[in-house]
């Protein structure tokens, strides 16, 4: 059995969503089928989800309603119309639609999350109706029905283990069942959505609560490519990934796949496929529990960018104990996340994201450092990017990372700071945003465009 999740691309209109029923159609163990919300059909075009924030927003100030109303009707309606579906199906999703405006403002602490979910609720209706319509024995099934049960405050749904033995019923079902993905039910019956992108979560949750044999997550590239293709000009796609090295890509900028998806693969060990619903005879990249191509040292190269790192010096801080959770102490205090910390023996280096930082937060910083812990100096660099190479083979491979940084150096790429952990899954170099692409290109070359080396 199959859990096959569909993004927003591959449903964001009628000609899409035929390309859906074609490979559902291709494999009839495909027979749990988690959905989004209609996505863009065209670059200037808005997703299903950001029109409902929209919405929200209005209702939430008063604002007129019926524009939005109409809008998120209209979507729904050329689709339906379309595909030749029913009109009680088009009543139905435009009374949803209505009927969020009737919503309680006040002790209603998920009620943007009953206008998020609203998204993938009405488009599993949609979709199961056309599987029906065009033969297969399909029924739409409700995250509460599913067993899907959470916990959580808004926009941060956490599964509750229990739930896992719910949901392994399912699997006895014999109709393709349509689920609409990104939000669970609390157990006092309130929609509760995982962080943006979470219909990937759902579909691996699913997966490995009916223990299926492969998670199958189709979107609209041909699988993940070992470079980002706006960088590098048509790199490498990657054949396998391990999850730790899934995870590794997605942390530094790969999007493809939502990172919290990985966890309930990952331990119910479930095969992770993704891959493209405009050409799905192309293989994707699969995700799984170990390698089987031990030969590449590195097997993905990922940037992310708007990294910030406070730096700060004092003579012996080495012998000074507690001087670290002191540090980590003051960015505890205000709420604010690290990502980095390289050390030396009298110094030390903190990466944060840039939103972690307001003016107010960086002056409160810099004056409990001087005032509680005495330092030497303290300064702040802007502008940074992470630039990561991963794979798990790195360890038994040596000299990789002096590849990469005489990759650099061949182009005058000057490093700021170098991470590894102890699992060698993969090295992390800071440098100034404005070499990000040439950095990426020039690790490209290295270890990938086997033509200039």
């Amino acid at each position: 059995m199959k859990v096959i999740k569909f993004g927003g691309s591959s449903l964001a209109s009628a000609e899409q969503i035929n390309k859906v029923l074609d490979i559902i159609k291709q494999d009839n163990s495909r027979r749990i089928v988690i959905v989004s919300a209609p996505g863009k059909r065209h670059d200037n075009d808005t997703k299903v989800t950001d029109a409902l924030i929209e919405y929200y927003n209005s209702y939430i100030t008063d604002q007129s309603l019926i524009e939005h109303q109409n809008w998120l009707i209209k979507r729904y309606e050329d689709i339906i119309s379309e595909l030749k579906l029913s009109q009680s199906l088009l009543n139905d999703i435009s009374e949803s639609i209505r009927g969020l405006s009737e919503l309680p403002k006040e002790n209603n602490p998920y009620l943007f999350d009953h206008f998020l979910a609203s998204g993938e609720n009405n488009n599993a209706k949609l979709i199961a109706s056309f599987l029906q319509k065009n033969g297969l024995k399909a029924k739409y099934l409700h995250p509460k029905d599913a067993g899907i049960i959470v916990k959580g405050s808004s926009c941060n749904a956490q599964l509750l283990s229990s739930s896992y033995s719910k949901i392994n019923k399912i699997k006895n079902e014999t109709t393709i069942q349509v689920i609409p993905g990104f939000f669970g039910v609390t157990e006092d019956d309130n929609i509760c959505t995982f962080s943006r992108g979470g219909s990937d979560i759902t579909g691996s949750i699913v997966a490995a609560g009916i223990h299926a044999d492969l998670y199958e997550n189709f979107t609209d590239v041909d699988g993940i490519f070992v470079a980002h293709p706006g960088i590098v000009k048509k790199p490498q796609s990657i054949e396998e990934l391990s999850y730790k090295e899934m995870r590794e890509l997605a942390y530094a900028g790969f999007s493809v796949l939502h990172d919290e998806a990985l966890i309930p693969a990952y331990r119910g060990k479930i095969p992770i496929v993704i891959k493209n619903t405009n050409n799905p005879k192309h293989p994707g990249t699969k995700i799984i529990l170990e390698h089987q191509n031990k030969n590449l040292p590195v097997v993905g190269i990922a940037s992310d960018d708007k990294f910030i790192s406070i730096n700060l010096s004092k003579y012996l801080m080495n012998r000074e104990v507690g001087f670290g959770r002191k540090v980590l102490q003051i960015l505890e205090d205000l709420n604010i996340r690290w990502e980095h910390m390289p050390t030396g023996i009298d110094d030390m280096s903190i990466v944060i994201r840039e939103r972690e930082l307001t003016p107010i937060k960086e002056r409160e910083i810099i004056n409990r450092l001087n005032r509680e812990l005495e330092v030497d100096e303290v300064d702040i660099i802007r502008n940074l990017s992470i630039i990561m190479i991963v794979g798990e083979n790195m360890k038994s491979h040596v000299g990789v990372t002096s590849k990469a940084t005489k990759a650099f150096s061949d182009k005058n790429i000057n490093i700021a700071m170098i991470s590894q952990g102890a699992s060698e899954v993969s090295v992390l170099f800071i440098i100034n945003k404005s070499e990000e692409k040439k950095a990426i290109q020039a690790l490209y070359d290295t270890f990938f465009n086997i033509k200039k080396h």
